[in-house]
């Protein structure tokens, strides 16, 4: 039996490392990319199955980076993750200090490579009545100083997340609140944020939205985590 392809971006850390790993030990067919070619590499060949991985290094905002990511796809794809992300400069500014051409590279990585990733893909995607999982953010919602070019992104990635569920009934399209983990991207946010939860704590939010028919729609991981006695 075929093994289910997910196309994942920014797996070589953080959010995207931990949900490649879940998913590589489900015996899923992966290609994941990552803009540090060294870094994907070790977290490719430190997965269980290597073999049934497909890395491709490179950067999602780089037009002949997304093809070469759906040609690895192929025919059919069953899951889309946009995760690759950009911050944009630190220590945060407020907007009235930000670059021009600093938002111009978030919302280029944030909100035109999500869209453009997903139109190279489109045909393998509903191919396989396929999922999308576009993943957000609490600051698309929330007006944090310092937050606004990196927000505003995500914002608008949310806002495009709707409409193409509403264009293609056939997909299911989710945009994502992680919520705040521990990664290298709040580090660098924030240095003195301690005791936030690992990334691999909202994988199995990702997982429900991946294995159950929930509408599209916005969804927060903390809405989505199964209780304990659900198990029982």
């Amino acid at each position: 039996m075929t093994p289910p392809t997910a196309l994942v971006t920014g797996a070589s850390r953080g959010l995207g490392a931990a949900l490649t790993e879940a998913l590589n030990r489900r015996g899923w067919r992966l290609v994941v990319d990552g803009r540090d070619p060294d870094r994907l590499a070790a977290g490719v060949a430190a997965l269980p199955r290597p073999d049934l991985v497909t890395a491709v290094p490179g950067d999602v905002a780089d037009p002949a980076h997304r093809a070469a990511l759906a040609a690895a796809v192929g025919d059919r794809l069953d899951l889309l993750v946009n995760n690759a992300s950009e911050l944009g400069p630190t220590p945060l500014p407020r907007l009235a200090a930000l670059p021009p051409a600093a938002l111009e590279r978030v919302l280029a990585v944030n909100t035109v490579a999500p869209l453009a990733l997903l139109q190279a893909v489109l045909p393998a995607l509903e191919r396989s009545g396929g999922v999308v999982l576009d993943i957000s953010s609490d600051a698309a919602v929330e007006a944090y100083e310092g937050w606004g070019g990196y927000g505003a992104s995500k914002a608008a990635l949310d806002q495009l997340t709707a409409v193409l569920a509403a264009e293609h009934p056939g997909l299911r399209v989710y945009a994502v609140d992680p919520g705040d983990m521990a990664t290298d991207m709040h580090r660098a946010a924030d240095p003195d944020a301690t005791g936030l939860p690992e990334p691999a704590a909202v994988v199995p939010a990702l997982l429900r939205l991946a294995d159950e028919a929930l509408p599209s729609g916005r969804y927060r991981a903390a809405d989505l985590a199964v209780p304990a006695e659900a198990g029982r």
